[in-house]
């Protein structure tokens, strides 16, 4: 299940094919399930070439199978690095960069998640010189982080978050429990990482 949150507070609550649009996500060219891999070859080549197309899927290791299922829970880091919504925004900089991260999940004053804010946001109002803050606009985390964010439960598949990256534009996806409280953190590499641990896992199917 996913959830949207932004400063008013829950706004949505449903399935990943049901969530309203956050923001407009253009892309050039959709993104080939991997199943689908040699279709391109089916359109043009022959019955003759049958055997040239399997053999071609053949060495792309395609599993006719889907994967073992793995929840969100699963690969989460639940040690969360979070800054808040009053942070100006130099020292969420410095946050992101003595942790060694790219973004990090945004809470208000009490303790719930607003946004989620990125170096890409925070360099729209800091000028960095050798990893250090040189100047800063008197900006907030609030006036730069993504709000509303995508959020998901811990027992959400994270086929299923792959895709909610993949078609709203998000580098990361929170995670949520029952109470709304934030208990994880997924980012594209964790799901890169869940991946490489367990090869047969079907990410695109």
């Amino acid at each position: 299940m996913f959830s949207v949150f932004g400063v008013g507070g829950l706004s949505y609550q449903g399935r990943l094919e049901e969530l309203p649009g956050i923001r407009p996500v253009s892309r050039s060219q959709p993104v080939m399930p991997i199943g689908t891999a040699g279709a391109e070859l089916q359109d043009t080549a022959g019955s003759s070439d049958a055997s040239a197309i399997a053999a071609y899927r053949k060495m792309l290791r395609v599993d006719q199978e889907r994967g073992p299922l793995i929840h969100a829970k699963q690969i989460m880091r639940s040690k969360i690095v979070v800054v808040a919504a009053s942070d100006d925004v130099a020292k969420a900089w410095r946050i992101l960069v003595n942790h060694q991260i790219h973004q990090a999940p945004v809470l208000d004053a009490g303790q719930h998640l607003v946004g989620i804010v990125s170096e890409r946001d925070l360099l729209t109002s800091i000028n960095i010189d050798n990893d250090e803050v040189r100047d800063a606009l008197a900006r907030r985390v609030s006036d730069v982080m993504t709000s509303p964010v995508v959020a998901a439960d811990p027992l959400t598949d994270i086929r299923r978050i792959a895709r909610a990256m993949l078609e709203h534009g998000v580098e990361g996806v929170p995670i949520v429990d029952a109470s709304e409280a934030l208990v994880g953190f997924i980012s594209r590499g964790d799901v890169l990482r869940a991946v490489v641990t367990d090869p047969p896992l079907s990410l695109w199917r």
